[in-house]
């Protein structure tokens, strides 16, 4: 599996970002021209999502030896590693995994734990757009409307449209792969014993990904991890606060 990835080239050790379910390294393109001020960053498109190949097989193992293969590629020994929602449990396994390999960690709005099945109505938000290939993203977003009723989440999930024959609108992301092989994506993260090394961990106050509740579990599998709150924010914190974002990542990444 060869990764799909941005790479904004430079010396020292790179930022490696991690997208969550249904992104791509293209949600971090405000980010990354920040970022690549001062480093150098690859921003990685997951198996399923975005450019990369569509394969069967997202459990968080073999997720994370996809990014581990990749760093092997780019002779990137050791990285500041990011990761948003299924993209933090990508992160924690490859920390767990290979920790020589990840010098500080942040983990954006996830937890070492399994979740409730709770995209039902996405699937079947992406699946209508699938029968009724649309010719507009005006039409894509009234077919979606259907099911899903947030419009900020109506958005994100056109990202993933792009034109395929006919001049239709089809869905980017390997639907099938990721579909058959959810119950992996809220499972927990795979690997044994804890992650040791600087870690940041970032939640939404407006967020239940993250709650009180869940904590415990944060401190067993990452006994180093700094909890910070983004106020104001949901799960796409990133996106909703992303000064705030930026700032609690360059206080992390400069101690």
């Amino acid at each position: 599996m060869e990764l799909h990835h941005v790479d904004t080239g430079g010396a020292g050790r790179p930022l490696v970002v991690l997208h969550g379910l249904f992104g791509s390294a293209d949600n971090w393109r405000s980010h990354i021209k920040r970022w690549q001020e001062s480093r150098r960053v690859i921003a990685v498109d997951l198996r399923n999502h975005g450019k990369s190949p569509h394969e069967p097989g997202m459990d968080y193992a073999t997720q994370a030896a996809d990014v581990d293969a990749l760093l092997d590629r780019l002779a990137v020994d050791s990285c500041d590693l990011l990761g948003h929602s299924m993209g933090g449990k990508v992160a924690i396994t490859l920390a767990r995994q290979a920790p020589e390999r990840v010098a500080r960690l942040i983990v954006a709005d996830i937890a070492p734990v399994a979740y409730e099945h709770e995209h039902e109505a996405i699937f079947k938000a992406m699946r209508a757009v699938e029968r009724q290939p649309p010719s507009s993203r005006k039409e894509a977003d009234r077919i979606m409307a259907e099911f899903v009723e947030t419009p900020a989440t109506r958005q994100f999930l056109a990202t993933n449209l792009i034109r395929g024959e006919n001049a239709t609108l089809v869905w980017r992301v390997g639907l099938d792969e990721i579909e058959e092989d959810y119950a992996h994506i809220v499972a927990v993260p795979d690997g044994q014993g804890a992650y040791t090394g600087p870690t940041l961990v970032l939640r939404g106050e407006r967020s239940d990904y993250v709650g009180d509740d869940v904590l415990p579990a944060v401190e067993s599998v990452l006994p180093e991890a700094r909890i910070e709150t983004i106020s104001d924010a949901g799960h796409w914190l990133h996106a909703e606060q992303p000064e705030a974002f930026q700032e609690a990542l360059a206080r992390f990444l400069t101690v």
